[in-house]
């Protein structure tokens, strides 16, 4: 493919595709006739018409024990023509996919994995947890897992700890504690192995933004989208005078909130956001004596909903 024009120079190449020609867009000189065109011949007006005429399978994905590159026997007993094969010929078939299951988990190794991937894509449907989050965390025991992290620790407590890691990369607001509630496993042992992979792989993983937590905890006590708005732009005055260093972010959010629904008139009481937010009153209540000492709660709106200090 020609990336570059050989008479001016330029990099600004048009490719069109129906005619198979590319077209420098500066001086008009025709760089290729009958290039090759990728797409496919057929035509889909649809989701479900695209999958049945497609002819490829899904992109190899780190979430599947063998990356989707396995091949599988069809369990109809019909022919490509639709026809229903002969009872010898379903029992042969029939054998052959029981030992083909056997041989794609032979090894232990592939055994574990096997089960990792199939608790990671548990979790990851009670979390609700977007793909690219799936296969980074899929990465993630990957590597924990060529690296023998995995002798003598339970797959159960590093997948969700992969995850949470993943997430953290992520900036998804998801605690140690709900991946932790998810996964059946106490909060410290899923810490334990969070720190160890972080150690061993030498991840880096940026701090917690307490931005993302807001439209989290407003969303599960209900808060009106005006009290919302408020509690980010008090959370941007906070870090502006540097308030909310050593606060948990969920547990900055959800003073920020409290003191937008107090603004606002809102009636939200600090046990309703401290349980939407998962921690105590009492780190709610810390965290809204910074702001407190800063804004007094008395805040004064201007035109727009900004926060006048």
């Amino acid at each position: 493919m020609v990336v570059k024009c050989p008479e001016c120079g330029s990099t600004r190449i048009v490719h069109d595709q129906e005619n198979g020609e590319a077209a420098c867009a500066d001086c008009g000189l025709v760089v290729e006739e009958r290039g090759f065109d990728g797409r496919p011949e057929w035509r889909s007006l649809n989701p479900e018409d695209r999958v049945e005429k497609s002819r490829v399978g899904l992109p190899a994905r780190l979430s599947i024990h063998d990356k989707g590159l396995a091949t599988a026997i069809d369990p109809s007993g019909e022919d490509a023509q639709g026809k229903k094969l002969p009872p010898s010929t379903r029992f042969q078939m029939k054998r052959l996919r029981k030992w083909h299951v056997r041989f794609r988990v032979g090894s232990s190794a592939e055994r574990s994995l096997s089960q990792a991937m199939v608790e990671l894509d548990r979790l990851c449907g009670k979390l609700s947890v977007p793909d690219h989050v799936k296969e980074e965390a899929a990465y993630v025991y990957r590597k924990a897992f060529e690296k023998g992290l995995v002798r003598g620790r339970e797959i159960n407590a590093l997948v969700p700890a992969s995850l949470y890691a993943s997430c953290r990369r992520a900036g998804l607001p998801r605690t140690i504690g709900e991946v932790a509630a998810a996964s059946l496993v106490e909060g410290k042992v899923v810490a334990r192995c969070y720190r160890l992979i972080l150690k061993e792989l030498g991840l880096q993983v940026p701090p917690l933004d307490p931005f993302a937590y807001v439209s989290k905890v407003a969303s599960a006590a209900r808060v009106s989208g005006a009290s919302e708005g408020l509690a980010a732009e008090i959370l941007r005055l906070a870090r502006e005078r540097r308030l909310l260093t050593g606060c948990h972010p969920a547990a900055a959010a959800a003073a920020a909130l409290y003191a937008a629904c107090r603004l606002n008139g809102e009636k939200r009481s600090q046990a309703d956001l401290a349980y939407a937010a998962g921690i105590t009153e009492v780190t709610l209540r810390n965290c809204l004596n910074r702001l407190d000492g800063c804004f007094n709660l008395r805040l004064r709106r201007k035109r727009g909903g900004r926060v006048e200090p």
